[in-house]
């Protein structure tokens, strides 16, 4: 993330001077920067979910931006599956130190050894990822969790209201979502309950990137192109690792390739692509059909209502 000069997106209008008209990412910054203080102001035990991903990344930097120069005032929570690309975990760990902040990490692996969840036949251990959620979320008490969804990922996402109310169980309820006119939200909510904040839901992939580039963010080198030893499976280029691949009959090749999204490494793939820099990541996700979860999440795949599946039963 680029380093502050004290001049933080909420500046102060001279008497009789005249506000510049705000460009879309500054609305858009605007938007979530008024988010994360309405949350502040309304709940008692916020967390930031944090994957090190690029979604999350932009997230915790509008939290710092919405503090400054206070510290972020909320811990951070990661779900951890056990089958993270490493470059992605040292990115993590990284960030955590150089902003001086506590992180939350919610084992996947942890409850795979001691039998309350078993291993999938297939590998992939994103659904595993909702029960160690939930429990991290009553264990620390949280009453608002911020996410890094977008509308635009998928059509469950574009469902989601800004606050989205989670029941006792964490699941969502369509039916209990209330409506969220003139920017106003309401974070009530039953003992038990809690509310998902999602401030980016109103931006789209291409958004995301144009603010990395005019905030100079640091992400991951795997958003990059890089060669990598990859296999295919189901269309997706998969990196070797832990999570039962390749198989005999997945032969390996070194490509050069790079991540639109990151997650559980048995169900995140690749996409070959020469973009080593921002401007040229930029034009390749400006000509892409496709978002980033359809391109390269195979959870996804699963079944035509995957992903509202799984919010139901308390996903992200």
């Amino acid at each position: 993330m680029a380093e502050d000069d004290g001049n933080m997106s909420t500046q102060q209008t001279q008497p009789g001077s005249t506000r510049a008209p705000l460009d879309a990412l500054a609305r858009l910054e605007s938007e979530a920067i008024h988010i994360f203080r309405e949350v502040a102001g309304e709940f008692d035990r916020p967390v930031i979910l944090f994957s090190g991903g690029k979604d999350s990344t932009v997230l915790l930097h509008l939290a710092v931006k919405a503090f400054w120069p206070a510290p972020v005032p909320f811990p951070l929570l990661h779900v951890d599956t056990g089958h993270n690309l490493d470059e992605v975990i040292e990115f993590r760990d990284r960030t955590v130190e150089r902003y001086g902040l506590r992180l939350v990490v919610a084992n996947v692996q942890d409850y795979i050894d001691d039998g309350r969840l078993e291993e999938r036949p297939d590998g992939t251990r994103n659904p595993l990822q909702t029960v160690p959620l939930l429990d991290a979320i009553t264990t620390g008490k949280f009453d608002a969790v911020f996410g890094g969804g977008r509308r635009d990922e998928e059509r469950a996402r574009a469902k989601e209201r800004i606050f989205s109310l989670r029941n006792s169980f964490g699941q969502w309820e369509p039916r209990r979502q209330r409506p969220e006119l003139w920017n106003l939200y309401n974070g009530r909510h039953r003992a038990g309950e809690h509310v998902r904040v999602f401030p980016l839901s109103n931006w789209t992939e291409l958004d995301v990137w144009r603010y990395i580039k005019r905030e100079a963010i640091v992400l991951p080198s795997i958003y990059f192109a890089h060669t990598r030893e990859v296999f295919q499976r189901d269309g997706m280029w998969l990196t070797a690792g832990p999570w039962f691949g390749p198989r005999a009959d997945e032969p390996v090749e070194e490509l050069t390739v790079r991540y639109r999204t990151v997650g559980d490494g048995s169900c995140t793939g690749a996409v070959l692509s020469e973009a080593a820099d921002l401007d040229e990541v930029i034009a390749e996700v400006s000509a892409s059909r496709l978002t980033e979860r359809g391109a390269t999440r195979a959870d996804d795949r699963l079944s035509e209502a995957a992903m509202e599946d799984r919010k139901r039963e308390g996903y992200f």
